[in-house]
């Protein structure tokens, strides 16, 4: 049995019977990280002996112990973990140990997890590729001369490359949907505010949200169930208004889709489109009734994008002035030389390109003309997308408009790096809820089926979901996984 290949359900089922332990389940992923994370580069820190303790106590503990007891879990290292360093991928907070663990974390803690390490993401979750890691990008499992996708690549790679059973992320544009695409997972971007953001470490806070990276959709739900619900510690939360339930195994039938023809046009490459309408094809074969949808603002979703979510990492990343925590640099100069030094040393060039943006768009003189502007645009794609969800259940597109990208492809050409995320973002200005799950490969590589829901829908777009992944039957995994059957 390849237990690089076991679905979280599938364990817990093995570790209830006694077929499999929690320590054995947990020592195939480390062995796997130790044999290749050398090459993926998945991990900024692993925690070998605290998941060991936990494997371990998982086993002591028998049926006693809580629901999702002795699984191997990454955790994208953008949330805070108390005794562990957190360091958003940034030499700003290279040596950070919070003080306090993030609510998203500590609800699969306390359900039983057990947890491998912090992964690698774009620094502050800013990029589409996490080549933007000041400690080294991520290579994608399925080719490691390619990006994972980002931000949340390091996440995702770890769960295609076998070196964690499922992984959080956090999704501020497509930083969950994008790389799962990219590196042939599951990602679900959850509705706005179903998930706390207390303990996640902000790039733009109308954005972000925590969600789960998975081998299946039935997965990604048992996930949910455990991260869903309000938050006294985060006012944005809210009381999710019913129980999570896993997927049944069922068709489509009944089912209205409909194909925002806006994301399946200029700009989608020729064998994405092809998997995209082969997976189509399927979806109505499993009893879904598909038309054209039409987001018809949502050729304006990445300039406003570009607006706002910078605007609010210049408010947000002000706090990283080298006085209360983290770098700090200057010597003892002067405050404003420390500040300086300290953001000019700390920062990498993305993030000091997308404060520079926000800054600029905040600033006097500037602010209606762009940020102001930028709100009425968010405001026309939330209605339109309420128009159109008025007519069908769900709506589809691809997740991404390319397959991965070789390494530096795009590092040079900010705008074509941001074009990665021209599907997704639409769903992140509406606080919808979105999920990628594999559609087939690309010469190759995967591509991704984006399905998006209305506001707390999850259960319907987790069951739609399931439904799509039995049509489409993807069961394709990277060669280094293959390797161990």
């Amino acid at each position: 049995m390849n237990l690089l290949r076991l679905t979280a359900i599938q364990a817990l089922e093995l570790m209830r019977s006694g077929e499999l332990s929690a320590a054995e389940l947990t020592g195939a992923y480390l062995d796997q990280i130790g044999r290749r994370d050398v090459d993926v580069c998945a991990y900024l820190r692993v925690t070998d002996e605290q998941a060991r303790r936990e494997a371990a106590a998982a086993d002591e503990a028998g049926g006693g112990f809580p629901d999702l007891s002795g699984l191997p879990t990454a955790v994208k290292d953008v949330l805070c973990t108390k005794g562990v360093v957190t360091t958003c991928a940034s030499r700003m907070l290279e040596n950070y140990n919070p003080v306090y663990t993030a609510t998203c974390v500590e609800k699969i803690a306390a359900a039983g997890m057990v947890m491998l390490g912090k992964t690698n993401m774009d620094e502050f979750a800013m990029g589409s590729s996490t080549e933007n890691s000041a400690f080294g990008p991520t290579r994608n499992p399925w080719d490691l001369e390619r990006v994972p996708g980002g931000s949340s690549g390091g996440s995702a790679a770890a769960v295609a490359a076998g070196e964690a059973v499922w992984a959080l992320g956090s999704d501020t544009g497509g930083s969950i949907r994008q790389p799962a695409a990219f590196c042939g997972v599951v990602g679900l971007k959850p509705t706005y505010g179903s998930v706390s953001r207390y303990g996640l470490v902000a790039f733009a806070s109308s954005f972000d949200q925590v969600g789960p990276l998975t081998r299946d959709v039935k997965d990604a739900a048992l996930m949910m169930q455990y991260l869903v619900g309000k938050d006294p510690c985060d006012t944005t939360s809210v009381a999710y208004p019913e129980a999570i339930s896993i997927p049944e195994d069922r068709d489509l039938s009944g089912l209205r889709i409909g194909i925002v023809g806006e994301l399946v046009g200029e700009g989608i490459d020729p064998g994405v489109l092809e998997v995209f309408n082969d997976a189509v094809a399927r979806l109505e074969a499993a009893g879904a009734e598909v038309g054209e949808a039409s987001l018809p603002h949502s050729e304006f979703a990445l300039p406003a994008y570009y607006i706002l979510a910078p605007a609010e990492a210049s408010a947000n990343l002000a706090r990283f002035d080298g006085v209360r925590y983290g770098l700090r640099a200057g010597g003892m100069r002067g405050v404003t030389e420390m500040y300086e030094e300290t953001r000019s040393q700390g920062f990498g060039d993305e993030v000091k390109r997308r404060i520079m943006l926000g800054t600029y768009a905040l600033s006097s003189g500037y602010y209606e003309a762009y940020y102001g502007q930028a709100q009425k645009v968010r405001t026309l794609i939330v209605r339109d997308f309420e128009k159109a969800l008025a007519d069908f259940d769900l709506l589809i597109s691809p997740t991404a408009p390319t397959t991965a990208f070789r390494l530096g492809e795009k590092t040079g050409d900010p705008l074509t790096m941001y074009l990665s995320d021209i599907c997704t973002i639409p769903v992140n200005l509406a606080g919808l809820p979105g999920i990628s799950i594999p559609a087939g490969l690309s010469e190759g590589l995967p591509v991704g089926l984006q399905i998006i829901g209305g506001p707390l829908s999850e259960n319907s777009l987790l069951q739609a979901a399931r439904g799509a992944e039995l049509a489409i039957g993807f069961n394709e995994v990277p060669p280094l996984v293959k390797e161990r059957d």
